[in-house]
């Protein structure tokens, strides 16, 4: 950018004044390059701002088709764990001189005022003196313990109002057993069951808690 002329002396009144004007030009053609950028920087910005949405979007749907298939899959790993503790643990557990002649699988507990499912467990066993539910997971977690200590609390309440005094006691079963989470069932007084080859095995805890 030129730099404004200042009156010397020897310049008329007539060379100021066109410095000026000259000077005047340019600070306008300036202007116009610099209005000229800002539009093109606004639109290039607008255009990246909308490619981003379009990417989003996209993303957005990959994700959510992701996570159904993800869901799919983890219900298809979790149908299979129950049809390899199935055939077996009605077995395992009279080896442990339980015998029982009542074996539901998915068994559901309706809440009466409001139609809700309150519990469900995988595998429900039961005699006459006990009832054993039953988790079944691919590879179970510390919070899946917590959660199926829940269900069974709900049991014994459930029993208790019916007048139902059979022992309730809980297994944990996993087609992968962690260490952590077998170590920790054990301490909650559960049972837990893995799997050995074709078959199934079950843990006793040291001190196996009743409900």
């Amino acid at each position: 950018m030129a730099e404004l002329i200042q009156p010397q002396m020897g310049l008329n009144f007539e060379q100021v004044w066109a410095a000026f004007m000259e000077n005047r030009q340019q600070m306008k053609e300036t202007q116009q390059e610099t209005d000229r950028l800002i539009r093109e920087s606004k639109a290039e910005t607008d255009r990246l701002i909308r490619e981003l949405r379009d990417d989003n979007k996209e993303t957005d749907r990959l994700m959510k088709e992701l996570q159904k298939s993800m869901g799919y899959l983890n219900n298809r790993f979790g149908e299979l764990a129950e049809h390899l503790v199935l055939p077996n643990i009605v077995q395992k557990f009279n080896a442990l001189h339980y015998h029982f002649h009542d074996i539901a699988k998915e068994r559901k507990f309706v809440d009466p005022h409001t139609g809700r499912v309150a519990a469900e467990f995988d595998i429900l066993l039961e005699n006459d003196t006990y009832s054993i539910g039953v988790e079944v997971k691919t590879k179970p977690t510390e919070k899946d313990l917590r959660d199926h200590i829940s269900r069974l609390e709900f049991l014994r309440n459930h029993k208790d109002k019916r007048g139902d005094t059979r022992s309730i006691r809980g297994a944990i079963a996993g087609a992968i057993m962690p260490d952590a989470v077998r170590i920790e069932a054990l301490r909650l007084g559960l049972y837990v069951i893995e799997q050995s080859g074709d078959t199934v095995k079950i843990e006793e805890p040291n001190q196996l808690r009743s409900w």
